[in-house]
């Protein structure tokens, strides 16, 4: 399953959940925008979030980015379902 998320780096708590713009998941993170730390602490986080393994979580496009696009192989019917309450939370 792929869906957007929006990431905020460098944030106070590590979060995951709202809606940024139309459709995408808000991920917060602590760790800061360098060297890829930020995108380790967003899979991980993700991990988390839909109880899978962090070597499910897969950054598809935007590494660079805020804006991402992400793979979480799994149940589609159960990511689905989370990441919909994810997003209206």
């Amino acid at each position: 399953m792929q869906f957007a998320v929006r990431v905020k780096p460098g944030a106070s708590r590590t979060r995951v959940g709202g809606r940024y713009g139309a459709d995408a998941l808000v991920v917060a993170v602590t760790a800061p925008a360098v060297d890829g730390r930020a995108n380790e602490a967003v899979c991980r986080a993700l991990a988390t979030a839909f109880g899978v393994r962090p070597r499910a979580i897969t950054i598809v496009g935007g590494a660079t980015s805020r804006s991402k696009v992400v793979r979480v192989e799994g149940d589609e019917g159960a990511l689905g379902a989370q990441l919909q309450a994810l997003i209206g939370s």
